[in-house]
């Protein structure tokens, strides 16, 4: 008979066991990892190229011309210091710009946030006909600003307007929307709150549709009220999508140009809805102040900027909280 001889373990050197290591140099992985940089430079080059030639470059441009005394038909910009900016700050009409501004931006933000939740958490239930009202209040947002602008002048309008028909039939006289300042900045507002809702109407829609549905049925078993249920389970979920609108909105209100261009054009009376970027223009186009226009633009971003840095802030807080 044949013997059969069982295989003998592996035995290492030193006392350890296990199988041989392996001979040669480790595989190189650097190859990988610079192909994948490279990919990465080649794919983010370009829009590198556009934002560094169309923002970041007019953004310095911008800066560098508030330090100057420039007419825009002219080819040369005469240097003057801090003057632009000590002349901003020690103008009557600076205060009423920035509460114009500051008025305009909150009630556009906060109102248009507050509907278009409102909005999108009643249009996300079964009705019939929602389709149709989900598409006739996002309409609006699609319109040219100048297109709303006119047709909000024929209803503001104190002699013929919707409003005053309005108001007439319950014995209420019309206010004079074009010779009051307080009823002014409230039609602009009115207006862009009209225009923009769709825009918050259908992110938070989205938002909505996306969330958790165990977390619903889990507060509906625990009993949870619908206060508590909207406080405690909805909006902390809504929290991203929050952040996301009250920067992108802000933004947004703070340049609106188009419907007051149409609408008052900085007036009535004064600067009664005049705001930063509106006296922008003013400045640079219509006075041929380019440098003060770039000065009170320079004003603006740093504003925004530092709005901005605030609510990321917030934003993290509150997320690690």
């Amino acid at each position: 008979m044949q013997s059969t001889s069982t295989p003998e373990p592996d035995v290492a050197v030193g006392g350890r066991s296990g199988p041989p290591e392996p001979v040669g140099p480790p595989p190189r992985r650097s190859s990988g990892r610079a192909w994948e940089w490279t990919l990465a430079g080649l794919l983010l080059a370009p829009n590198l190229v556009l934002l560094a030639v169309f923002t970041y470059r007019p953004l310095l441009d911008n800066i560098r011309l508030s330090f100057t005394d420039w007419n825009i038909s002219a080819p040369i910009a005469n240097p003057v210091g801090f003057a632009n900016y000590v002349e901003w700050f020690g103008r009557d009409d600076t205060r009423t710009v920035l509460f114009n501004t500051l008025v305009f931006t909150v009630a556009t933000v906060g109102i248009s946030m507050g509907l278009g939740l409102a909005l999108a958490m009643l249009l996300d239930q079964r009705l019939r006909g929602r389709n149709l009202v989900r598409s006739a209040v996002f309409a609006p947002f699609v319109i040219s600003g100048a297109a709303v602008g006119v047709a909000f002048q024929f209803v503001f309008d104190p002699s013929f307007g919707l409003v005053r028909d309005l108001l007439a039939r319950i014995g209420v006289e019309s206010p004079d929307f074009y010779q009051r300042s307080g009823w002014a900045l409230f039609m602009v507002t009115f207006t862009y709150i009209w225009k923009n809702l769709g825009y918050t109407f259908v992110i938070y829609l989205a938002a909505l549709q996306g969330r958790r549905a165990d977390l619903d049925e889990a507060a509906e078993i625990d009993g949870a009220s619908p206060w508590t249920h909207f406080h405690r389970v909805l909006l902390p979920q809504l929290r991203p999508t929050t952040f996301f609108l009250s920067i992108t909105v802000l933004l947004s209100s703070v340049q609106v140009f188009d419907i007051i261009n149409v609408m008052t054009r900085g007036g009535p009376v004064g600067n009664g809805t005049m705001t930063l970027v509106y006296q922008v223009y003013r400045e640079t186009f219509v006075n041929q102040r380019a440098g003060y226009g770039a000065t009170v633009a320079t004003v603006m971003f740093l504003i925004l900027l530092v709005v901005t840095i605030v609510q990321v802030r917030v934003m993290d807080r509150g997320q690690r909280s």
